[in-house]
């Protein structure tokens, strides 16, 4: 079956936001070597080249991509034992659907993000107390620096929080597949490290649940969030989490400390967690609340989620533009209220926040 190509292609229909124009070119790959001889092709001939998988994390501009496009559309689960690979086109929800029907525990708290499996050790997913670095081994790329596979260990791919130096350096690897390592631990879960999960469930941090039973309540929690894709539900229209949640050096984490007291009170303590070093990660989502961007929050076509104010939405008659002058909106708003400046998770495409 050839490759399948098409020229002023859209790419809204690709993302999870539904934005962004066309592409110049967009090939679709169906295997490993489909995607190395797109990419080969494009770097020999200086081709600006954009890499999507599910477009869970993509904005785009409005303007589109003067390129060629790749969507990854490979596909191949294989589990041995507790052993899992997974081809890069694979979607992730579905994948750990099936790790958690063969009773394995280690990706059961990440279940109902959206994307490919591919993505997942670009920005290290992870939620509900879970990333993919816990349980990643290794993942093969294609290195377009020096034309050739490679399989890099889970230190090489230098893994911190949503970050790795897949997507510190964006253009030497594409990810082709990832290999995992799971726990049978008799059809429990990972012990539980995210309060919210372990209250839900009834159940003290650090306890195991039936696996099944873990992966159902974070997609009811998730599904409350606007988290859970949904193409009638405009609050899923959008890439999850819009920004990462600030971490402070200890000097940063006191003056905004001394920003809060002084326009919330000092009695107010908003959330904390050790990040090390020193360090101390805290809510993107309580900034962006306590700033005044509530639920709901918005008057156009791009708003806060209702359910979630972590997410930025589309209506459904949004552009690229106007997502982002929300975007903008929040980040100087915190950043006048607090002191932090927000970043944002998607990757932009065309733009700059």
């Amino acid at each position: 079956m050839p490759v399948q190509e098409r020229h002023d292609a859209p790419l809204a229909p690709l993302t999870t936001f539904r934005l962004g124009g066309p592409a110049s070119r967009l090939i679709t790959a169906t295997t490993d070597a489909e995607v190395i001889e797109a990419v080969r092709e494009a770097d020999r001939a200086g081709t600006p080249l954009l890499i999507i998988g599910g477009g869970s994390n993509l904005v785009i501009s409005d303007k589109g991509f003067e390129g060629t496009a790749l969507r990854i559309a490979t596909s191949g689960f294989t589990l041995e034992g507790t052993r899992l690979e997974l081809a890069a086109g694979e979607n992730w929800s579905d994948a750990v659907v099936r790790t958690v029907d063969a009773g394995l525990a280690g990706v059961e708290c990440l279940a109902g993000i959206p994307g490919s499996a591919g993505a997942t050790p670009i920005q290290n997913v992870g939620a509900y107390g879970q990333d993919v670095a816990q349980t990643i081994t290794e993942v093969v790329a294609y290195d377009r620096h020096t034309d050739e596979i490679v399989t890099l260990t889970n230190a090489e791919c230098a893994f911190s929080y949503r970050h790795s130096r897949f997507k510190a350096d964006p253009a030497r690897h594409v990810v082709l597949r990832v290999r995992f390592e799971l726990e049978d631990a008799d059809g429990l879960s990972a012990p539980l490290k995210y309060a919210e999960t372990a209250r839900a469930l009834g159940v003290a941090q650090g306890d195991r649940v039936p696996v099944a039973q873990a992966r159902e309540t974070v997609l009811k929690l998730r599904a409350g969030k606007g988290m859970v894709l949904d193409p009638d539900d405009h609050d899923t229209w959008s890439a999850g989490s819009f920004f990462t949640n600030p971490v402070l050096t200890a000097d940063e984490h006191a003056a905004f400390l001394a920003r809060v007291a002084e326009r919330l009170g000092a009695d107010v303590q908003p959330p904390a967690y050790p990040a090390g070093d020193g360090a101390v990660k805290t809510s993107a989502a309580w900034l962006i609340d306590r700033a005044g961007f509530t639920k709901g929050y918005g008057e156009g076509p791009a708003r806060i989620s209702t359910k979630h104010t972590l997410a930025l939405t589309n209506r459904g008659s949004a552009t690229t533009e106007d997502l982002l002058a929300l975007a903008r909106e929040v980040r100087d708003g915190v950043r006048e209220a607090f002191g932090v400046t927000l970043v944002n998770e998607p990757v932009t495409v065309g733009v700059a926040l």
